[in-house]
């Protein structure tokens, strides 16, 4: 018979150890190749706590909808026998993360989150999974999303909805709404999302971690499905600015943190309409509570000219550009798929495709032509100002059914104009939902839009807030 003490004693052995699988769970990529280097913890082990958190976790969140365990030990065990031998990749050398579901992996299917797909099995891996994988990232699977990435709250996907891991009641956001789970549930380290118009940053948002969109063109998207080739940008889903940065080398081949980015000389812009307009008050307060925060480490935050966007006629949340061309584009690719099997399309999918159709080619040229314009002024923004300082979303969370376009008014301009953006943890509403501050700058500065996101998080804490979701 087992005496009280030792069973006592054995509970609190389990929870203790439950407890610190669960910090490490959330460490930071930093932190794990630290402990990966020093062979504190190997590459298989790492990944096996990841895999046993996505089988205790997924079936109450819904963000992975394809497991590559097997796949993942095997790569984790070559990268465990390279570290013996010395031989080191780099910062994601050993550690596990996972895709959206719109990259190419070979011999793993890819599936958009579509019927349309669901069988399908690509020959080779996108281009970024390459240098990922090249790089020594573990690829855990792959991520749920709403179908071919077209819509924002996680509803429209083939596999069923993911699930907010601090309401599950609530949307995480989408159309990346799988990697945002995955990651602020600790199942990832990090994941790759895709964001044409707000699709890695509004998630990001809504569950409390940091989603960054490059400038346009800055990350390849061969091999990646695309929603709009005009708008279309590929990005990481981490826990903080610096592992973003961090993937954003792997992605690139370049240096994003070693450039001289002397944040106390950044200039902040506030573009106030329409960017602040009908805001949530938790969300206003803690976007204004970070702005002051801003103030103290840079040159200074001042109120600055919104860009020029003329309202779409139909959706008059989005610019009219925007609306042309992502209707016009999603169109061209799927109207084949459209005409042989409609019927596998969920039914918001196929509504939104279709409107598309009614684009002519003239409305399209314009719509492209004011676009190239938009971006070669754009610089324009940034004359008072080195960085723009915005809420991500009016809100936090939605309840499932209530997703609104406003949602992507604050998001969407920066698809149109290419610019690079990120959204960071700013706050908590007073039940319990994360609140997103995005930062907005000029094209080619990824530098300084990631410097500050990384000081104002060295400077707070709310980026490495998370729920214990095991104890």
């Amino acid at each position: 018979m087992i005496s009280r003490r030792v069973f006592t004693g054995s509970i609190l052995a389990s929870v203790a150890l439950r407890a610190a699988d669960d910090g490490l769970a959330f460490a930071s990529v930093d932190e794990a190749s630290a402990l990966l280097r020093r062979r504190k913890v190997s590459p298989v082990e790492l990944t096996r706590l990841c895999l046993d958190r996505i089988e205790k976790l997924n079936g109450k969140l819904n963000a992975f909808v394809t497991v590559t365990a097997e796949l993942a030990l095997d790569q984790a065990r070559t990268l465990e026998s390279e570290g013996r031998a010395g031989k080191w990749r780099g910062p994601w050398h050993g550690v596990p993360i996972a895709l959206k579901d719109l990259y190419d992996t070979a011999g793993v299917r890819t599936t958009a989150g579509s019927k349309q797909w669901i069988d399908r099995v690509p020959s080779e891996d996108a281009e970024v999974v390459q240098r990922l994988t090249a790089a020594g990232a573990i690829l855990l699977g792959k991520l749920n999303m709403d179908e071919f990435a077209y819509n924002f709250t996680g509803e429209t996907s083939a596999f069923g909805t993911s699930r907010n891991p601090w309401n599950v009641e609530r949307s995480p956001g989408g159309s990346s709404g799988g990697s945002a789970v995955a990651v602020a549930a600790g199942m990832c380290f990090a994941a790759l999302g895709s964001d044409t118009g707000g699709s890695i940053r509004l998630p990001a948002a809504l569950c409390g971690i940091t989603g960054y969109k490059p400038t346009y063109g800055a990350v390849s998207t061969a091999g990646v499905a695309p929603l709009a080739w005009s708008l279309d940008h590929v990005g990481p889903m981490s826990r903080s600015a610096r592992d973003a940065a961090l993937m954003m080398e792997a992605l690139t081949g370049r240096a994003v943190r070693e450039t001289a980015v002397n944040v106390k000389s950044l200039r902040l812009g506030v573009p106030r309409t329409p960017f602040y307009n009908d805001i949530d008050v938790e969300v206003s307060k803690a976007v204004a509570d970070a702005t002051d925060t801003l103030r103290r480490i840079t040159a200074g935050v001042r109120d600055v000219a919104s860009p020029d966007l003329a309202p779409s006629k139909d959706l008059p949340m989005l610019p009219e550009s925007y609306t042309r061309v992502i209707g016009a584009e999603a169109y061209a690719f799927h109207q084949e798929m459209l005409k042989a099997h409609a019927d596998r399309y969920h039914s918001g999918t196929r509504k939104s495709i279709e409107g598309g159709a009614a684009i002519s080619a003239a409305d399209y040229i314009r719509a492209r032509r004011g676009m190239e314009r938009l971006r070669a002024e754009s610089g324009r923004l940034f004359s008072g100002a080195d960085l723009l300082i915005t809420p991500t979303a009016p809100g936090a969370a939605f309840e499932f059914g209530m997703g609104r376009l406003v949602f992507l008014r604050n998001t969407a301009p920066w698809n149109l104009l290419g610019l690079p953006a990120v959204s960071i943890p700013c706050g908590f509403t007073t039940g319990g939902l994360p609140i997103g501050l995005q930062i907005t700058g000029a094209s080619g500065r990824d530098d300084a839009v990631l410097a500050l996101a990384e000081a104002y998080q060295k400077a707070t804490d709310w980026h490495t807030r998370h729920l214990s979701l095991l104890l």
